[in-house]
């Protein structure tokens, strides 16, 4: 089958990549990506076969698991939107952390990582490298000198969260970026929480930037997914061998909701992050509240740091209600607006007690280590009128 490989948008807009890039059309002309929904391909001779096995072309494809055309749509999509040469997509956002680790890592490696991490990844580094020899070194994401003493010659690979989950900290990436490569090592960005909208990963220094995409991507609820994005050296000579040999590719019919999710990224996040800036402002100073986090407020320690990464914005605030956990659990169930679910980049707005649900397999010293408290909720703000979203907290807060 011939395609219309629409790939070649250079210096477009990221909306306008975001719609068109990495489009392949069949004979028919679709106008909505098709969904390739086959295991296999089939070969016009044994010869083709042969010849198939030994070097696939841009537009050839072995076995789903390998690839596949939609799948490949969403992978050239998401990679000229981040700005990388090349992209992995995944069955799910912990498959890509796990496979961009795993991939590059073997027994006497050593890993320095920011100690502010969503649980599964904290899982991830403690539990399953530990057991396969890997030396994993938890450092203060926000302390400079901290990873300049950790990083050492012998450091494989630094590992952090842009923007951590849930209290909202902020790492330095260029400059943590620019130590990991003085000691050699690579660096890894799990960057939801920056988003492929505001973010500038791959330019301030990441080698490989990795994104849940069932967070804001999809951005309905709808699948689970994930993406590994390089150079693409890096993304077919050693990402692409450990996932397609250990299952960990993302479905077709998962790719083209997400080749849908992308085409009205830039307008959901841009909305979701004006929400959680104004509703972070109409709350800050509330005396039922111990602190109200987001970064583009003044009192954030890492303000300054906020503006360089994303320009200040995110689209999550988290607030410690005074009271702790009694007083967030009736907040939580005061709400009538937004939903409690442990998912975030939603159109629909999202709160969550970590401490309790995402994080709450991590021991009490942990927890208080990484700002997680009894009475922290992280709130994941959707596309719903603003004014609506403010009176709904402030209700919930009087409920309190």
């Amino acid at each position: 089958m011939a395609y219309d490989d629409d790939t070649t948008l250079g210096g477009t807009g990221a909306r306008t990549r975001a719609v068109h890039g990495g489009t392949r059309r069949s004979q028919w002309g679709e106008v909505s990506e098709a969904i390739f929904l086959t295991q296999g391909f089939v070969y016009d001779s044994a010869e083709a076969a042969e010849a198939r096995f030994q070097e696939c072309g841009p537009d050839e494809f072995i076995y789903a698991r390998y690839g596949n055309p939609t799948v490949r749509m969403f992978e050239d999509r998401i990679a000229q939107l981040e700005g990388a040469e090349d992209a992995f997509a995944t069955a799910s956002g912990m498959a890509a952390v796990n496979g961009a680790l795993t991939s590059i890592l073997k027994a006497g490696d050593r890993v320095v990582s920011a100690r502010a991490l969503f649980g599964s990844c904290i899982y991830i580094l403690e539990s399953i490298l530990g057991r396969y020899g890997v030396e994993v070194v938890f450092v203060d994401g926000t302390d400079l000198d901290a990873w300049r003493e950790a990083v050492t010659p012998e450091t494989t690979a630094v590992f952090l969260e842009t923007i951590s989950n849930p209290a909202l900290e902020v790492v330095d990436l260029p400059a943590v970026s620019a130590i990991a490569r003085e000691a050699g090592a690579l660096t890894i960005v799990d960057n939801v929480f920056a988003t492929p909208v505001y973010s500038r990963a791959v330019e301030q220094g990441a080698d490989l930037v990795i994104y849940s995409t069932t967070k804001h991507i999809d951005g309905q609820g709808r699948a689970l997914g994930g993406v590994i994005l390089g150079s693409r050296e890096m993304i077919r000579g050693q990402i692409e061998p450990y996932m397609k040999h250990t299952g960990g590719s993302m479905s077709p019919f998962t790719a083209w909701l997400m080749l849908k999710g992308l085409e009205t990224l830039d307008l959901r996040v841009r909305a979701q992050a004006e929400n959680a800036r104004a509703m972070a402002q109409a709350i800050s100073g509330d005396p039922r509240l111990a602190r109200v986090i987001h970064p583009a407020l003044p009192d954030h320690p890492q303000a300054e740091t906020a503006q360089t990464l994303t320009g200040g914005e995110c689209t999550l605030l988290a607030i410690d209600l005074a009271g702790g956990q009694e007083a967030a659990f009736r907040f939580l169930n005061a709400l009538k607006v937004m939903v409690i679910s442990n998912n975030l980049g939603d159109a629909k707005s999202i709160v969550t007690h970590p401490a309790t649900t995402t994080h709450q397999r991590l021991s009490d010293e942990q927890k208080e280590t990484l700002g997680i408290t009894p009475g922290l909720i992280r709130i994941s703000a959707g596309i719903e009128d603003t004014a609506d979203l403010i009176a709904d907290l402030r209700a919930a807060l009087d409920a309190v």
